[in-house]
Parts: C-alpha cells; structure tokens; sequence
C-alpha cells in the first residue's frame, strides 16, 4: 500500500513519466500530478456529508415525504456537528484551491513544488476533516487548516513567479 511519504519520494525524487507534455502520476495515468490531485481533493469534499447524513438518519429517521419540509433541528451529536462545519470549511476552501490547480494546467506552470503542494493539500484536508471530527484540540485543527493554506499560496507563488 502506498503511503503519502511514497507520493512525495516519487515526485521529488524520482524522474517524471510525461504523456503529451504533462507530468503525470503514473505510467497508466492520464493526468498531471495537480489534476489528480484536485479530482481526489474534489471527491473526497463530495463524499464528506456522508457521516453527518448517516448521523441524521439515526438521529431523526428517514425524512417524510412532503411537499415543503420542515427545516431539521440540529444535530445531537456534537460530532456530526463538527463534521458539518468541517464539510462546509472543505468547500470554502475547494473553491480557492481548484482555480489555482486549473491556472497551473493552464500555465503549464507544472513543477515538483506545485505537485507536491497539491499532494499535501489533499492530506491536509483529510486531516483536518479527521480531526474536527474527532473533536481533538483546536491547534491540531489549525495546523491542518494553515498547511492547506500554505499549499494554496504556494500555487499562487508558482503562478506569479
């Protein structure tokens, strides 16, 4: 099983495959490093709602068909609730991240620095979805946060340089 410290070897270190011009993670792929990390980073967002639904449905039940539903109260559990906001955090910040991975394509600003960047962003994301849901101490939550922040501005470094 690969880990991320093998992504990161891989693509510090060892000689990148090129398919039409571009970087790409692996002999069998199509993609540059940052797209498919933004393809991973994109449904790992899509798929974070699914704890706080599974929470919902234990908690309240299957929804009642109706032409205009009640809003649902809050959850009981403290964690889906974490969850919640982390889900929404994951999005917020999806929607930084993306355009700069696409304007990096665009660019063909690609580099080691900037697959890397996309790399640990998508882990730093895990992270602190991980985290807020466990409900461990905020510093852990914000380390996470700000290294997928640096991961942005080093795309946005790459970008204008």
């Amino acid at each position: 099983m690969r880990t991320v410290l093998d992504d990161i070897h891989q693509l510090l270190w060892q000689q990148p495959k090129q398919n039409n011009g571009y970087e790409v993670i692996s002999l069998d792929s199509h993609l540059s490093s940052e797209i498919f990390w933004l393809v991973l980073t994109t449904a790992l967002t899509g798929l974070l709602w699914l704890p706080y639904i599974g929470n919902r449905f234990k908690e309240l039940g299957p929804p009642p068909l109706h032409w205009f539903p009640q809003p649902d109260p809050p959850a009981q559990a403290a964690w889906a609730a974490r969850t919640i906001r982390a889900h929404e955090n994951a999005i917020e910040n999806l929607i930084i991240f993306a355009p700069l991975v696409l304007c990096v394509e665009v660019t063909a600003s690609n580099s080691q620095l900037t697959a890397v960047a996309c790399a640990v962003y998508f882990y730093s994301r895990l992270a602190h979805y991980l985290i807020a849901m466990m409900g461990a101490p905020i510093p852990l939550r914000t380390l996470a946060f700000l290294t997928g922040v640096a991961c942005q501005y080093t795309l946005v470094y790459e970008l204008i340089t």
